[in-house]
This record gives structure tokens, sequence and C-alpha cells, in this order.
């Protein structure tokens, strides 16, 4: 049948791993036979008991499922929100059963949804309707939460399409290719959820510190997959890493945004070297520069944060309030050869120009010329578009001495990959575009903590 159905390698590891992870004060006690097999599931179901399902509801099974049915007949704790699947003699035709309500509720939704797109297509949501009213229920007990197949939706295997359906989701039925396909999402939810410790959690963990040297090493792509990978398993030292990555390639104030946003746990990072020397400038300026419906995660840090690290932040916002305050990058001979760029850079004019043209917020003053007298030259920089143009090519000019500083650069800790402070300087930031950001990090660079 294939890796996909070869289910019992697969289901014996989620045995052991969330058992590893079970936490006898939050969650419910575990079953002793789950305890005593070290197994989820249950005895296997026979090809006779299979064979009756599939005549009862008038439809061959799909393979992946009937391949896990003949591994356990049903499963408990099909990831956090479903803690029972059905077996062979329980598998049931969603609209025969008491969750027959989630057709209920869909179509209702439908009914405000009837009028055809200008294409002459179905509306969606009536599309989802009808689907659920067709689908095949496979889990028994959830958290508001429901796992089903639909038989019309079969790919060149005989997989029929699988949902996942959360009233408190905030979204209609997830799709995935097959029984299988959904199992594995559970399962990936399951560990981004509960981070149990085990043989997954101990490969993300490599998988991690690899791409980490390799990005060291000047490679950007298959260390961002391997971050965005290790995300959905929970690792959560793949997002500060992949965060200073992303920052270099753009955005960096939504990514500093997105990453520092103050949610307990993550303390270990805020009390970290790379908090102190990158991000906690980078936040300051975020929030200096935050539109109105911004995230802004400075004043969430301050408020909740625990005490010491709101007195790091206190103690950063007091020096840099203080007249001479300069911005730190790394070491002394980094730190050096940036400023030289960014201090030069600074004094032209182009760089002391407003950024965006001031709003008038008072009376209009116009000035009148007499005739025959010189009238004086506009100021070059009062127009915004040559303002651009000019810290343009300053900048172009500037680049080739930032770009060989930076094999002065080495990494406060373990987890830094990225000089992204740079980013604190208003006229670094402009320097620094999304092209010099990828040239930056496909250069080999650093040494100190952790560089390979």
């Amino acid at each position: 049948m294939g890796e996909r159905t070869t289910w019992r390698p697969f289901l014996k590891q989620w045995s052991a791993e969330w058992i590893a992870g079970h936490d006898p004060d939050k969650d419910a006690p575990l079953a002793q036979e789950v305890v005593r097999d070290a197994w989820l599931g249950f005895a296997p179901a026979s090809e006779a008991e299979v064979a009756a399902a599939e005549a009862r509801l008038g439809r061959r099974l799909p393979p992946s499922l009937r391949e896990f049915l003949l591994v356990t007949n049903g499963w408990r704790d099909a990831g956090h929100f479903i803690y029972r699947l059905a077996g062979a003699a329980e598998l049931e035709w969603l609209r025969d059963t008491d969750d027959r309500t989630w057709i209920e509720v869909w179509e209702d939704f439908a009914e405000d949804d009837l009028e055809e797109d200008e294409d002459g297509e179905e509306a969606f949501g009536v599309q989802e309707a009808k689907v659920l009213a067709r689908c095949l229920r496979l889990s028994l007990e959830g958290d508001a939460a429901v796992m089903l197949l639909d038989p019309d939706d079969v790919d060149v295997d005989g997989e029929w399409a699988a949902y996942w359906l959360a009233s408190w989701s905030g979204e209609g039925p997830e799709r995935y290719d097959s029984f299988h396909g959904l199992m594995r999402r559970q399962w990936v939810s399951f560990h981004a959820l509960r981070k149990p410790p085990g043989a997954t959690r101990n490969h993300w963990d490599a998988e991690v510190e690899r791409a980490r040297c390799e990005a060291l090493a000047g490679a950007v792509d298959g260390p961002l997959s391997v971050f965005a990978q290790a995300h959905e398993y929970g690792r959560e030292r793949a997002d500060v890493l992949s965060m200073q990555m992303k920052a270099m390639l753009g955005d960096w104030r939504g990514h500093i945004a997105s990453l520092m946003w103050y949610r307990p746990g993550n303390d270990d990072l805020l009390l970290s070297p790379l908090f102190a020397a990158e991000l906690l400038p980078l936040l300051v300026r975020q929030d200096q520069l935050a539109h109105p419906h911004d995230l802004r995660p400075l004043p969430r840090l301050k408020e909740h944060a625990p005490a010491p690290v709101r007195a790091l932040v206190a103690d950063y916002e007091a020096r840099a309030a203080e007249p001479g305050f300069r911005l730190t990058f790394g070491g002394p001979e980094f730190d050096a050869a940036v400023h030289a760029v960014a201090d030069r850079l600074a004094g032209q004019p182009a760089f002391q120009a407003p950024d965006e043209p001031p709003i008038r917020t008072g009376p209009i003053v116009v000035t009148l010329y007499a005739g025959g007298g010189p009238r004086p030259e506009p100021d070059p920089m009062s127009d915004p578009a040559k303002v651009r143009t000019a810290r343009a090519g300053l900048c172009d000019e500037a680049w080739p001495e930032l770009r060989a500083a930076l094999r002065l650069w080495h990494p406060v800790c373990e987890d830094h990959i990225a000089p992204i402070s740079l980013f604190a300087d208003p006229v670094l930031a402009q320097l620094i575009t999304p092209d010099r950001g990828r040239e930056i990090l496909a250069t080999h660079r650093g040494t100190g903590p952790g560089v390979p």
C-alpha cells in the first residue's frame, strides 16, 4: 500500500509521545490499557468487520482508512481536540448521527449565501453545506470539533478528501487530500501544542541546529524551509532563527512584532543575550515607527513581562534618551566600521531632509518676490522624489563598505545568525534593501558562539 498506509510504526510513535507528554496535573487520566500497552488504539479490525462496514455504508472505504482499521479498530486522542475515532462498526454518515447539527448549521449559513457569483458558480457557503451533507463521520467525541471524509471527492488512488471542522476555529471545513493527510496534520498539531519529549522533538531540534549552521555558512532558502517545517511542530528556536532571516529579506517591523508579542512561556528568550543586544533595540525602533493599528509588542512587554525584563527595557530606554547615545551592532571593530558608514550617510543633506512632507496644520504663508530681483533657487531637498533619488545613490555608494564590514561581525549567542540590529538605525534601515539583505544572508559570516 505504500508508506502512507504503513500505520503501525507511526501510531506506535504517536502513542509513545502522547504518553510521554501527558501531564497528570492538567490532563484526564490515561486508560490503564493505554499505559500498559503503550498504545492509544485498540485491537485490529478483521477483514470481515471492515467488509461489513463497507456493505452497511454502501461504499468501499478509502485505502488509508481501510488499512488504519486493520491496524487499530478505532483510536483515542487523534490530536488535542478529538478524543475518539470510530472503529469499523461505528462509522456512520454524518446525516444519520446526532452530529447532523453540523449540517443544519451550515445549511442555515448557506441560506444567507444563495446568490450565485458573477461567473455563475455556486456560492462557497452552499458548496460547503453540500459537502457536509454527504460526509462520513470519523470522530465520535471532540471539543466542538469533528473529522469527516467526502465520498464524492476521490483521487486517483481512491482516497477520499478529508475535513477537519471546529466551531471555535473561525474557519469553515479545512480540506486534506486523504484520511492519512488529516491524521498527519493532527499529529503535527499535537506536537505544536504539547511539545512532548521523544524522537519527533529530537529530530526537529537536530534539523534546526543543522539549518542554523547552514544559514551561517551562507545558505538561505534551505534553512528557511527547515525553520518553517519545525515551526509547525512547535519548535520555538526555529521561529527565533527564522525571524532574523526574514527581517533581512524585508518587513523587519512586522517580523519583530510577530515574534516578540508577549506570551507567557517565552521568558527564556526575553532574558537571553539576543534580546538585550539585538531584539530590544529593534522593538523600541518598531514602536517609534508604529502606525495606529500596528501590532505594538513593547507596551505589552512593559506591562506583562517579568520584572527583570521590564527593568531591562526601562534601562535601555533611559540610556537611549541620553545625549550622545549610540547604538551598538556587535563587537568594537564591527561597531566602528558600521558607524563610519552610518555617520557619513547621516551627515548628507538627503538624510537630514524630512522623510515625508510635513502636514500643514497652520496658516499658509505666501512669499512674493519683487520684480527685477533674483528669485532664490528652490531647495532640492524639499522635493520628496529628489530626496529618495539622492538617498538611493548614496546608499549604492555606501553598500560595498558595509558589506565588507560583515567579516567583522560575530553572533552574541548560538541563537544569533544575522546582524538584525542594523535596522534599529534609521539610515542603515534604508541602506539594507531586501536584495542587500539576501546578499548579507548569502555571505559566510561570524565567529564566536556556535559558529561552525
